[in-house]
């Protein structure tokens, strides 16, 4: 049976997301498979150098001028006692956070570098 695929691409393009979604599920149901991505599959294999991070680990590389400023951020944000956030920011670089996602890493460099330290996010 020869088909002309290039007709099949023609009038999947004019086809609605609701008539193509009906599509794959007539598909999966016809031949039992699935169009679902194999995510584990490439979290096994260790994943794309370029892919992208579902964690992160914030560093305070340098304290930065203002370190009275810097230990508050890190106070405020770890939520350890007034102690542990000195030690934090004396001993740069140090890990203020590890295994946050993307989002709240980019808020906790914004706050850190408002207070005048330098961070990395790894």
């Amino acid at each position: 049976m020869a088909f002309d695929k290039d007709a099949i691409i023609a009038s999947l393009k004019e086809a609605s997301i609701s008539d193509l979604n009906d599509l794959v599920k007539a598909i999966e149901d016809e031949f039992d498979v699935s169009a679902a991505a194999p995510v584990a599959a490439a979290g096994a294999a260790g994943g794309d150098a370029g892919a992208a991070k579902d964690s992160y680990t914030v560093e305070l590389t340098e304290p930065g001028q203002a370190k009275v400023k810097a230990i508050k951020a890190v106070k405020d944000i770890t939520g350890v006692g007034l102690k542990d956030a000195k030690d934090l920011v004396d001993n740069a670089p140090s890990v203020i956070k590890e295994d946050v996602k993307e989002d709240e890493a980019n808020d906790i460099k914004e706050k850190l570098e408002a207070a005048g330290a330098t961070v990395t996010l790894k």
